[in-house]
């Protein structure tokens, strides 16, 4: 079975970065998604606001770089969840359970440069947890680099002589 979804859209607020008992950084958060078509009358578009939620990195990711107004770029699962509100009523709630975030535009000022680790024209890679780590590098709306845990050893610079090229 398969339970993948990928949204896009505009933070509605900051994320709210809070942690576990025992210390699980979880990031919740909102993001407004616009419907592809508009109304019966062919009028204004309608806006979804989908709840999500990061784990971990991702999710300390998320508060360190996004704000309200951000556009970002989700994927992960989407999950419901059963709870009872404070008068006791049986209540239902869906939300996205982030894996992967990225970065929805570029960069909006020159010294978010500086804060990301590179120049406006350079592409980010995007970090996975659930996949192992980093994953190649993601489309030049940029993702979250992930920290320098990769062993060095495993890279060789070649040289520009044919003779070293595996295949």
């Amino acid at each position: 079975m398969l339970n993948h979804i990928t949204i896009m859209g505009r933070l509605v607020r900051d994320p709210e970065l809070r942690r576990t008992g025992s210390g699980i950084a979880v990031t919740s958060f909102t993001v407004a998604v616009d419907r592809d078509f508009g109304g019966r009358d062919g009028g204004e578009k309608e806006t979804d606001f989908i709840d999500c939620v990061a784990w971990r990195q991702t999710g300390e990711f998320v508060s360190k770089y996004f704000t309200k107004g951000s556009m970002i770029v989700v994927s992960g699962r989407l999950q419901i969840r059963n709870w009872n509100d404070k008068d006791g009523n049986k209540r239902r709630s869906a939300e996205v359970v982030a894996d992967n975030v990225y970065f929805g535009e570029s960069k909006r000022s020159s010294d978010a440069g500086s804060a990301y680790g590179g120049s406006t024209g350079s592409s980010y890679g995007n970090y996975a947890p659930n996949n192992g780590g980093y994953n190649a590098p993601a489309p030049s709306y940029g993702g979250y680099s992930a920290p320098a845990s990769a062993p060095a050893s495993d890279f060789a610079m070649l040289e520009d002589d044919d003779a070293q090229l595996p295949f």
